[in-house]
């Protein structure tokens, strides 16, 4: 028989492989998928993995877009795993990514045509308030009448993109769009316009943002006071309010940081890759760094890895859709296993596998 025996504590040989498993896992796995949908699995892998790094044609196009797709995963992300941390969950990160956009768009927008450096910046700013206004609702409504988080957050998407809908609609609309849904393209609008910083390179404020974020997190969470109480409300809530841990202010610290990150996200990304604000504008980014914060295990340096490995099945499955003709659902799902995965293979760190004899009954 097969018997899961509690460890004393966590082991970290395991909590540090499991994520390697879980990637072989889900190629395996992911393989088998493709096979069953009529796709060979080895060159379906090859292609989400090999080919947007190395293929002579595909390469030079793919390896720049690396960045640009990591960047809002790893920021997003980076917020997320202080939470996740200190066993707050905001799962609502979509909808400040969302809100951050409109925020940030809109400050560029009501300054168009004007020519000033100092329009970026406050379209950034207000990116940042955007998601930290949005992530404050749940925060204040959990500290102040003890709602849950998750619920709140996450219904908070929902209303985030019937909001997006309607300011694509009606007040960020492009006046010369000729009634089309959508506001300017921020591509017209140099001042306004998050372009890359070194041409064919990927690399704009956004990249450059999310570097920053890993720095700072790694730096709060082994240096300074403030990460010790996340991780210690985290690990052992009763010795946090024993050393004096003010549960209120770690909430709401912990929402609003991750609202501010995802809200500065979805500012850099309305106006650099996509250029406008659309009603279809978001694209799950939100939703996808819940992956990437556990599969970095919710470390900074783990997270930036994380971020550029899920970024690289986002161009992978986008290659694969258009090469092998592979369903954009097949490629959803195979990096859905990710989290599945890692969740699953998450008890080898808290649990040894004992084989036992059954004992025979008479």
């Amino acid at each position: 028989m097969i018997r899961l025996e509690k460890r004393p504590s966590p082991s970290r040989f395991w909590a540090g492989i499991t994520p390697i498993l879980a990637v072989i896992a889900t190629m395996i796995v992911g393989g088998v998928m493709f096979w069953f949908l009529g796709k060979d699995p080895l060159e379906a892998i090859r292609t989400i993995f090999w080919d947007p790094l190395f293929h002579e044609t595909f390469g030079p196009y793919s390896r720049p877009q690396l960045l640009v797709k990591a960047a809002p995963l790893i920021l997003i992300a980076i917020g997320l795993s202080l939470g996740f941390r200190a066993g707050i969950w905001n799962i609502g990160a979509e909808g400040q990514y969302i809100v951050g956009a409109i925020c940030g768009a809109g400050m560029g927008l009501a300054f168009y045509p004007t020519e000033s450096v100092l329009i970026f910046p406050a379209m950034v700013l207000a990116g940042a308030f955007g998601g930290w206004a949005w992530a404050m609702i749940p925060g204040i409504l959990k500290t102040k009448f003890g709602t849950n988080e998750i619920l709140v957050s996450l219904m908070l998407v929902y209303v985030a993109e019937s909001w997006l809908a309607s300011v694509s609609q009606g007040l960020l609309r492009n006046p010369d769009g000729m009634g089309f849904p959508g506001s300017r393209n921020f591509k017209d609008f140099p001042a306004a316009h998050n372009a890359e910083i070194f041409a064919n390179s990927g690399m704009h404020w956004g990249v450059v943002t999310a570097f920053i974020a890993v720095i700072f997190a790694y730096v709060l969470l082994s240096r300074h006071m403030l990460g010790f109480q996340v991780r210690l409300t985290g690990e052992a809530p009763r010795a946090a309010r024993f050393a004096g841990v003010n549960p209120t202010r770690l909430v709401l610290f912990c929402l609003g940081i991750s609202g501010a990150l995802a809200g500065m996200a979805g500012m850099f990304e309305a106006t650099g890759p996509a250029s406008q604000i659309s009603i279809d504008f978001n694209s799950g980014y939100g939703f996808t760094a819940i992956i990437v914060a556990f599969l970095g295990r919710l470390n900074p340096i783990g997270i930036l890895l994380a971020g550029l490995l899920m970024a690289l099945t986002y161009i992978g499955g986008e290659l694969a859709q258009l090469m092998l003709g592979l369903p954009a659902a097949a490629i959803q799902m195979f990096q859905g296993m990710l989290l599945f995965f890692l969740l699953a293979m998450d008890v080898l760190s808290n649990y040894r596998i004992r084989l036992t004899r059954k004992e025979a009954t008479t």
